[in-house]
């Protein structure tokens, strides 16, 4: 029932009890109905039309929000047009030639909304035709993240009656929409014909796909137009329990209506240095466009690069951190040094460039000495008040021990690890000074282990740097005892970074628990593609905490701790266990993503075992709503929980007007 239900008897009863105030709320309710459309110059639906000036009229003042981006016109305007808000009208002014014989659309998409309370009027669109006849089919569907099937929010969804795949990189789209917060498109004004469908989240304004940047989607499925005559249920409250009546309402269904366009964005090709800095002084960075599996060469103009780095790469190679050997070198300020490494050129082809660079320390070693001194000041200062009272006294200041962070669990899986990072490269491990024990009823008994480093060469020329470690026990596949308790020991000096500073003296303890203090995920997923799958178990935030890969599509994630809990999983076409976009001149897709689409409670002792098709849930509602970011009408849930709230102050009921 679209509107507002106030229910006198039991407000009268209420009052006469004092359970409820008398009155209505300060100010009254506010607003939830969307401004409406009074009329238009030309009208909307208008033939024969040969202005390039529209204006529309509501009834009442309106916001227009972002036009720019988000009004969008087809068949697609180069000259952007001219649309203006203003009190309770909008104009456009249309700055291309009008085309003889073609249906014009204006999509305002959620641009438009009240004045007042912000009510969007949504997916608003206004027609008119420059022939003696108005186009009127529609297609629509939804566009999706390809990498994790998140809504595309605001992506242009195009068509082309060219059928050939270089017209998406050559010729303007036909007919254009925008996609909502939902992802869900649009495109009205399309004529009978066979269509191609795109999306494209363009960055300069041409209505084709020109560049790497753009994020795309594409599929080479002919679209139809077709429309047939179909009822819809549109139900009528009595109140917020009982349903007064169902009413059928009769209406024009356009097909297709459930596309579904994966988007992505290709791997990038053209590769630049981005920047360099050097926030601390022990080390620089290089950020690349996109990495390269062979190392800048760096010649020092005043200083002598040979034997002075040792190089952190990222996993991409697109970010190179240099750390300093020599403190002579951390304490200069300034670094003059020439970079060759492999860059595009105009044509796109790599070549060897040459940037001389000075890079600069954030902080300059006469602040460093500075703080040094301070520190030095307060270490003097506690030992005179120490010695005042009979303390003992430390003759010299104690050295800082190196910043060793030991990460383990307190209830860790099997499958767990304990992570040992410092926070400069380390010169010396003492394997002797590293113990990890097992109890076994009252007595410690010292276990081997395998400690293995994690750092990623990116030149064979280049030593890598040593700085993240991993250590497991000494076991089959290298996993924890189920129910043991373990106790890690690490002695002074154990760890020294290559500025000579010595780690502390560290212990930690962690105990596995029992089988039955786990579940089991068992997936049995019907795959329509004979390739490998990946599996990836998912946290509340949508972050992958464990994956696991299968040949056959049955999926199995062992000793899961209790909670709740989402699945994807990916076709790995090329079985490098790891989701790739895609490449459209190469006619490659990304690899295709699922998720199941509801929640996994994983319970102690109990497993939890499914057998899904994803072809059974379309892709656009299989993400779970708990883990989707892009969410919609928050402006709408806004002004109607303020109405609750109103009505709850009053001690009535109140029923939002979309009920």
């Amino acid at each position: 029932m679209r509107r507002y239900v106030i229910y006198i008897l039991a407000a009268a009863i209420m009052a006469l009890s004092g359970c409820a105030r008398m009155g209505q709320p300060d100010g009254g309710w506010y607003d939830e109905t969307p401004p409406r459309v009074v009329g238009a110059i030309p009208e909307d639906g208008a033939t024969d039309v040969n202005t390039n000036h529209i204006t529309i009229f509501f009834d009442e003042f309106i916001k227009l929000d972002n036009p720019s981006e988000k009004v969008v016109v087809s068949p697609p305007q180069l000259e952007a047009p001219e649309i203006k808000g203003a009190g309770r009208r909008i104009t456009i002014q249309l700055n291309d030639s009008l085309r003889p014989n073609t249906t014009y659309t204006i999509d305002f998409s959620d641009a438009i909304s009240d004045n007042n309370e912000g009510n969007p009027m949504g997916n608003y669109t206004f027609s008119f035709s420059t022939g003696t006849a108005i186009d009127t089919m529609e297609v629509a569907g939804y566009v999706l993240e390809a990498e994790n099937l998140e809504p595309v929010k605001g992506i242009l969804v195009g068509l082309y009656d060219n059928l050939s795949d270089t017209a998406f990189t050559t010729t303007p789209m036909l007919r254009v929409a925008r996609t909502d917060p939902t992802g869900r498109f649009q495109v009205k004004g399309v004529a009978p014909g066979q269509y191609r469908v795109y999306a494209l989240q363009e960055a300069d304004g041409d209505y084709i796909f020109s560049q790497k940047s753009e994020k795309i989607a594409f599929s080479h499925d002919i679209i139809v137009p077709s429309s047939k005559p179909d009822v819809r249920q549109d139900t009528i409250w009595r109140d917020s329990l009982h349903i007064e009546n169902i009413v059928q309402t009769g209406y024009t269904h356009f097909l297709p209506d459930d596309i579904v366009l994966r988007a992505f964005t290709e791997v990038p090709t053209d590769r630049y240095l981005v920047k360099n800095e050097r926030k601390e002084a022990d080390h620089f960075t290089f950020y690349f466009s996109v990495g390269h599996e062979q190392a800048p060469k760096i010649h020092g103009l005043n200083f002598d690069e040979h034997d002075a780095f040792l190089l952190e790469a990222s996993e991409r190679r697109d970010t190179l951190h240099y750390w300093l050997r020599d403190t002579l070198l951390v304490n200069q300020d300034t670094l003059n040094m020439t970079v060759t490494y492999m860059g595009t050129d105009t044509t796109g082809v790599l070549t060897s460039k040459t940037d001389t660079l000075q890079i600069l320390a954030k902080t300059p070693l006469a602040k460093r000495q500075k703080e040094q001194q301070k520190e030095y000041e307060k270490w003097q200062k506690q030992q005179e008040k120490a010695k005042k009272k009979g303390d003992p006294v430390e003759t010299t200041m104690p050295v800082k021990p190196l910043d060793l962070k030991v990460q383990i669990a307190s209830d860790m899986s099997p499958f767990g690890y304990i992570g040992i990072e410092s926070a400069t490269p380390i010169a010396h491990i003492d394997s002797a000074g590293i113990r990890l024990y097992a109890r076994n009823d009252t007595v410690w008994e010292e276990r081997p282990y395998v400690l293995a480093d994690r750092s990623i060469v990116a030149d064979n020329d280049i030593p890598p740097v040593q700085r993240i470690y991993v250590l497991r026990p000494d076991t089959v596949a290298n996993l924890w005892t189920l129910g043991k308790e373990y106790k890690l020991e690490i002695d002074s000096a154990a760890f020294i970074d290559i500025y000579g500073n010595a780690c502390a003296a560290t212990k930690k303890g962690a105990k596995v628990k029992t089988a039955d203090d786990f579940s089991t995920i068992i997936f049995h997923v019907t795959r329509d593609q004979d390739v490998p799958y990946v599996g990836e178990l998912l946290d509340k935030s949508d972050r992958v905490i464990r994956q696991v890969s299968s040949a056959t599509g049955d999926i199995t994630f062992e000793y899961v701790k209790p909670g709740e809990y989402y699945l994807r999983f990916f076709a790995d076409a090329n079985d490098n266990g790891r989701w790739d976009t895609g490449e459209y001149a190469n006619d490659l897709q990304a690899e295709t993503v699922y998720y199941y689409p509801e929640k996994i409670e994983c319970k102690a002792h109990w497993p939890f075992e499914r057998t899904w098709n994803p072809a059974s849930t379309p892709a656009y509602r299989q993400k779970p709503g708990d883990i989707t970011k892009q969410k919609s009408d928050k402006q709408k849930k806004k002004i109607m929980n303020k109405n609750a709230d109103r009505a709850k102050k009053l001690g009535i009921i109140y029923i939002p007007k979309n009920q």
